[in-house]
Parts: structure tokens; C-alpha cells; sequence
């Protein structure tokens, strides 16, 4: 979680919503990593946890994340929600909650839908406080 908070740091830094998320193989190796891109990229699919699943995929050689991790600062949205399922990936850990838009949980629940193929195992609140620390201090600014 610590590296994921690195990158939301860089997203910050560039003016983009602190958001970092790693993938991290069976192995416990990172093959993926991202932040939030959609201001620098003008790209509204340019999440951090799709940056992340991209370059996994690719290092991995296959689309199919199976016994992958992904770990992201921030409660992944429904569209991350859905590609981490797409993706098979085993395991989402995050750090704080997105009352909002959160679709591990908090909003919705779309990880542990029964009426999906695949539901990932779901690990919450990992260095919370940090997590959510630097997206309330990046908002604050912003206003």
C-alpha cells in the first residue's frame, strides 16, 4: 500500500486525483503499477487501478490475473470494479472507503454479486487514514 500511495502522490503532483493502485503477482512481485492519468491524458478511462490491470496484463503476457492482487489507495469505482473481475484478479485490497462511488462495499457491491462468474476476495481499510489523508488534503486545496 505504501508504493500505491507513492503513485497517488505523482497523480497529485500533476494535478490529478491522488489515486495509486499496484498489481502484484502470485509471487508478491509487482507487474503493474498506475495513477490517475484522466487530466494529464484527457482520458476518463485513465483510472489508476485500469493503468495498473493494463500493465499487468501485458507483463503477464495474458488478460486472466488469476491469484493476482490488486491493491489501490481508494475503493475502486464501478468501472475498476468490474475490470478487476474481468480481469479474474484473486484479491482487491484497499485503503479508504468511497462513500460516493465506492462499488467494493460502500456504494455498491459489484466484487461480490452472485450472479458473477468470478468474486474476488475483498481486503478493506489497509492504511486508511493515510489513504484517505491525501485525498482530503489534495480536495481541500482544489477549493
Amino acid at each position: 500500500m505504501k508504493l500505491a500511495l507513492d503513485l497517488a502522490a505523482k497523480a497529485s503532483q500533476q494535478g490529478d486525483v491522488p489515486v495509486g493502485a499496484i498489481v502484484l503477482n502470485p509471487l508478491g512481485k509487482v507487474v503493474g503499477q498506475g495513477f490517475n492519468t484522466r487530466e494529464i491524458d484527457n482520458d476518463p478511462m485513465n483510472h489508476a487501478e485500469i493503468v495498473a490491470l493494463r500493465e499487468a496484463a501485458t507483463a503477464n503476457g495474458s488478460w486472466r490475473l488469476d491469484d493476482h492482487t490488486l491493491v489501490v489507495t481508494l475503493e475502486p469505482c464501478t468501472m475498476c470494479a468490474g475490470a478487476a473481475v474481468q480481469a479474474r484478479i484473486g484479491r482487491i485490497v484497499f485503503g479508504a472507503f468511497d462513500e460516493k462511488a465506492g462499488a467494493v462495499g460502500s456504494l455498491w457491491d459489484v466484487v461480490r454479486d452472485r450472479r458473477l462468474p468470478h468474486r474476488p476476495e475483498v481486503v478493506s481499510g489497509v492504511l486508511a487514514d493515510g489513504c484517505g489523508a491525501i485525498l482530503s488534503e489534495f480536495f481541500k486545496a482544489q477549493r
